[in-house]
């Protein structure tokens, strides 16, 4: 029987605020993904030049914005004028970077639950942790719960999550009472110790690379256990059979978001 408590979170989110439906990252996209009923969302979020926390993946405006330029030498003013949503369709021409402050205030007057991925640039990793921790801490002062209450949070409180040790480590220092997971691409040997190492609630994995055996044994532990990026819904089901918590996808006009395991109860034995 799991030791770990109830998931109080959302159980799918829209991956990058949209899917596959919207421009990654940006506010456009996380209203997409509400036009499909999803109050829950995953984005990335790195640190512009002037240390302003802004919504981006990459560590280059290549890919989403078509042209140069290096997201940490930009101030956040700057890349809130670079166009992100071209690339994706028409639909979403002018769309530009927005700052982490911007959205989650736009995700609390909307009731949209985050996961903010800590997403930083090379050499700038405490640094990015403990900005998107203070953001985050500033906004949802009213809803976090003093450290000491065990893993009892406020639903509507976002989980910071990142693959960089060091990220996770600055934001506990910043904001120790805000929830947080760490990612990894497959599950490793020693990840109990780390996990306890860096104060985490829960393990973040690529779905792909995870087993049953490896979903209960994190289950047993205590530990919450979230996936990237389903996009089939069979796989859904099938992970959530495992113990799975919760996972990100691309697919929000093929699974639904209130999908939900068909027996919770089944899922930890």
């Amino acid at each position: 029987m799991s030791m770990a408590p109830p998931w109080p979170f959302p159980r799918v989110l829209a991956h990058r605020g949209g899917g596959a439906l919207a421009p990654e990252n940006t506010i456009a996209a996380i209203k997409v993904g509400l036009e499909r009923g999803f109050r829950a969302v995953e984005f990335d979020a790195m640190l512009a030049a002037d240390d302003v926390p802004v919504l981006m993946h990459d560590p280059t405006l290549e890919r989403t914005g078509l042209v140069g330029g290096v997201v940490s030498v930009i101030p956040a003013a700057e890349l809130g004028r670079v166009d992100v949503g071209g690339w994706h369709s028409p639909r979403f021409i002018g769309e530009t970077v927005p700052t982490l402050e911007r959205t989650l205030r736009f995700c609390r007057d909307h009731d949209i639950w985050p996961n903010i991925e800590i997403k930083p640039v090379p050499g700038f990793e405490a640094a990015t942790g403990a900005a998107v921790a203070r953001v985050t801490s500033q906004i949802y002062a009213d809803l976090i719960r003093p450290e000491g209450e065990g893993v009892r949070f406020d639903p509507r409180v976002p989980l910071l999550s990142s693959f960089a040790p060091a990220a996770l480590i600055a934001a506990r220092k910043v904001a120790p009472a805000l929830p947080r997971g760490w990612l990894v691409d497959d599950v490793p040997p020693e990840w109990r110790e780390e996990l306890a190492r860096l104060g985490c609630v829960s393990l973040h994995t690529n779905h792909r690379h995870l087993t049953a055996a490896q979903a209960r044994g994190i289950k047993r532990a205590g530990k919450w256990l979230f996936c990237y990026t389903v996009n089939s819904l069979q796989r859904a089901r099938t992970i959530f059979t495992w113990g799975v918590d919760a996972f990100c996808t691309d697919a929000i006009d093929r699974i639904p978001a209130d999908l939900t395991p068909v027996s919770p109860a089944a899922a930890y034995r």
